[in-house]
């Protein structure tokens, strides 16, 4: 999102969200930006978690060899311009806001179940206001699309992952890797998603 969008979105007084909506009750959604480009829609209860990009733009990069075959890839790799929305793929909570060397700028947001954590990583800034026990709704702002920790600055995207987690399990401890791709591109059931050994990057 470029500078200006913020500021209008500043200045016309939708953003920052008021305690009200950061607590759940009529959450900032990127719909509210006029004239913006709303996020595309999959055809499932999961909402691509990059604006103006769609389902036949997505390549599945779940399961790729890593470091020279040395890791596994458990996750979805999103390409879009430097400054694009990130937006949240579901509902959920941000249970944590964490700058690492590998994963620069990221977000873990867990399921109001528990049960699941969505991981949003490489991003080039949070969006204002964003903090962790924040509740979000689908489609909310939660920054954009960038290449921090060791994304290649040629080539901005987001890193995108999903864990099954246990209800109890901290937001470090390691979950059984979900693909999003099929959840992205097709109305699939979570449980029927491919899932993989626990491990991979983060």
């Amino acid at each position: 999102m470029t500078s200006a969008l913020w500021i209008v979105a500043v200045a016309a007084g939708l953003w920052p969200p008021s305690a009200g909506e950061r607590n759940g009750a009529q959450p900032f959604t990127f719909a509210a930006f006029p004239g913006a480009r709303a996020p595309a829609s999959a055809p499932s209860a999961w909402r691509i978690p990059v604006a103006g990009i769609a389902a036949d733009d997505l390549r599945d990069s779940f399961g790729d060899e890593r470091g020279g075959g040395l890791r596994t890839h458990h996750a979805l790799d999103i390409a879009a311009p430097h400054g694009t929305p990130v937006v949240a793929a579901a509902d959920g909570d941000v249970e944590k806001l964490f700058v690492s060397d590998d994963g620069g700028l990221t977000i873990y947001i867990r399921s109001p179940d528990r049960r699941l954590l969505s991981y949003y990583a490489h991003l080039g800034a949070y969006a204002a206001g964003l903090r962790e026990g924040a509740r979000v709704r689908q489609g909310a702002v939660l920054g954009t699309v960038g290449s921090s920790g060791n994304a290649s600055a040629e080539a901005p995207h987001l890193h995108f992952a999903l864990y099954r987690m246990n209800p109890d399990d901290a937001w470090h401890q390691t979950g059984a890797p979900i693909n999003p791709y099929p959840l992205l591109t097709r109305s699939e059931p979570i449980a029927a998603a491919d899932r993989r050994p626990r491990g991979g990057d983060r």
